[in-house]
């Protein structure tokens, strides 16, 4: 089996991507919040790479490039004056509005990528790998725990402290109301139902859609503007 140092090539250029936007983007801008939190995942993952942590390093790095793909076409998308897809509409749209909080942009994109693109994601390496998503689960599980750890992290430095309290009361509400644990169980059900219908195209159109808007709809709630 080759070594992980013979398959970081395509997370390096991953990487490359990412710490390039995180240099354009002014600091402020919500889809720049994100892709900071975003770099901090995948930098983390090519360690656990590098550190054998993964049973299967060629399946992991297939889930992990074809997911980092996904946000990084929308990016183009949105940077091309198109229409990125319903999960991702709700950061782009409000990406620059001054009543939103850092904290709500970082959900909103983990929301995003995790409750569509990582379903995708699965089935993309399914395809490449030429294997079953069960085979995947073990590697879907390593990177779901980095999102976790990463989520938890993300909460405890971007919400507010307690000079703003009264903004912090209502944004704690609205963000109880999001677990990334329970999308996560959501999206390993999506994955495993988009493989059963691969073979089924306008079901399999059908379902991928409604999980993009039902995604963006979440979205949506998450970045509810809190302040002028």
């Amino acid at each position: 089996m080759a070594q992980p140092e013979d398959l970081i090539t395509p997370v390096d250029a991953v990487l490359s991507r990412m710490r390039a936007l995180d240099a354009a983007l002014p600091e402020r801008d919500g889809v720049a919040v994100f892709n900071r939190v975003y770099l901090a995942v995948t930098e983390e993952f090519g360690r656990h790479l590098h550190g054998g942590r993964f049973t299967d390093p060629r399946a992991a790095i297939a889930l992990d490039v074809r997911f980092a793909e996904r946000y990084l076409a929308a990016v183009d998308t949105a940077a091309a004056d198109r229409r990125p897809p319903a999960c991702w509409r709700p950061l782009f749209q409000l990406r620059h509005h001054p009543g939103v909080r850092p904290l709500q942009f970082a959900l909103a994109g983990i929301n995003a990528h995790i409750g569509h693109d990582l379903a995708l994601a699965v089935v993309d390496a399914c395809r490449t790998l030429g294997c079953e998503p069960a085979e995947l689960e073990d590697e879907f599980d390593r990177v779901g725990d980095l999102l976790v750890s990463l989520e938890e992290r993300v909460r405890e430095e971007l919400m507010p402290g307690p000079d703003l309290l009264q903004l912090a009361d209502p944004l704690t509400h609205l963000l109880g109301s999001w677990s990334l644990e329970r999308a996560r169980d959501a999206t390993w059900a999506a994955a495993r139902a988009l493989w059963a219908l691969r073979r089924c195209g306008d079901v399999a159109e059908e379902f991928t859609e409604r999980l993009d808007a039902a995604v963006g709809f979440a979205g949506r709630m998450l970045l509810t503007p809190l302040a002028c």
